[in-house]
């Protein structure tokens, strides 16, 4: 099952099933964005709106994308706000979707998708202005590495979604590459036991 299949499939409990990874990334953006200015928000993976609504509160304009169509229409439901505009697209391809510099692009849960990250953060920097910065949200790579990864149950069985793995390195050095450097770096673990394994990671990079 590809990326667009699975989320299509996943939306309809996407909100309502047990979810420690969607429920801990939020936690994440909302800690690493609290002290962060931006009127011009470019979200990638708005998936059914669970960072959207914080978003739109402390934005101007955001443009939210998300490959689901399914996954959007129900953000779509969600957040009722003029201020937000929300777009179906495959990041992979070019970025036409990002019809002006943003202050601030988001990924959350969404990288882990993406096979080559080389393009998306060429694209993200483009859509930058001087200054402005990279959240990223992700399943940590240490989950990774002991097997887990974005996976929901239906009544056909256990539905697996395409991921790959990108170590913290990769994440840092492609982005230097790009000119985005790294400002801030956190792990968020679950029930806040640091003594196990961390379940997200999350990165502030800043276009320099």
């Amino acid at each position: 099952m590809n990326v667009e299949q699975a989320y299509n499939s996943w939306a309809a409990q996407y909100d309502t099933n047990k979810n420690r990874t969607r429920d801990l990334e939020a936690v994440g953006l909302r800690a690493t964005l609290a002290d962060v200015l931006f009127e011009a928000c470019l979200e990638i993976g708005c998936g059914t709106g669970k960072n959207t609504e914080w978003l739109v509160r402390k934005a101007m304009h955001v443009t939210a994308v998300d490959l689901s169509s399914e996954m959007l229409e129900r953000a779509r439901k969600k957040v009722s706000s003029n201020k937000v505009v929300f777009q179906q697209a495959d990041i992979t391809q070019p970025w036409q979707f990002a019809t002006q510099v943003y202050d601030l692009v988001t990924f959350s849960l969404v990288l882990e998708h993406i096979l080559k990250l080389d393009f998306i953060f060429e694209q993200t920097a483009a859509a930058l202005k001087p200054g402005g910065y990279v959240y990223i949200g992700e399943l940590h790579p240490f989950k990774q590495y002991t097997g887990t990864r974005a996976r929901f149950d239906t009544d056909e069985g256990r539905q697996e979604v395409a991921c790959y793995t990108h170590h913290i390195s990769e994440f840092t050095q492609i982005a230097k590459k790009h000119g985005l450097k790294l400002i801030d770096l956190n792990e968020y673990f679950d029930d806040g036991d640091r003594t196990g394994i961390p379940r997200i990671l999350t990165l502030l990079l800043q276009k320099v």
